[in-house]
């Protein structure tokens, strides 16, 4: 039954994905909507993580959740791709600001929900 919460999770966040980088990445730019994606999620798995660990969400939600749509939502592999593309379009610059926020900003946010509420 769990990989059924995962594969319904998985599915609305795969979804939730492709709208939220066909609206913010505009062609040939910065890939925006990837960046929204991985920060947003990091910032929903962080509060899901919170929510499991006091053992409010159960476990058929964080399946869903946390497994299923986070790990649909965000994307190490396509950060990857889109970082390499940004350095072969010579868009140096553009690339490092892509990659030190995405990590700085994602592990930042996951890191105060915990402090404030684990």
């Amino acid at each position: 039954m769990m990989v059924a919460f995962v594969a319904i999770g998985g599915g609305l966040g795969a979804i939730a994905r492709f709208l939220v980088s066909e609206i913010m990445n505009p062609k040939g730019s910065i890939p925006y909507g990837t960046w929204i994606a991985n920060i947003v999620g990091s910032l929903l798995l962080g509060g899901l993580v919170v929510l499991r660990t006091k053992h409010v969400l159960p476990e058929f939600l964080w399946q869903i959740a946390g497994v299923g749509f986070c790990g649909a939502f965000t994307t190490f592999s396509t950060f990857g791709k889109e970082t390499i593309i940004l350095i072969q379009k010579n868009q140096l610059k553009e690339a490092l600001i892509y990659v030190a926020s995405s990590l700085l900003i994602s592990i930042s946010l996951v890191w105060i929900i915990f402090a404030l509420f684990l």
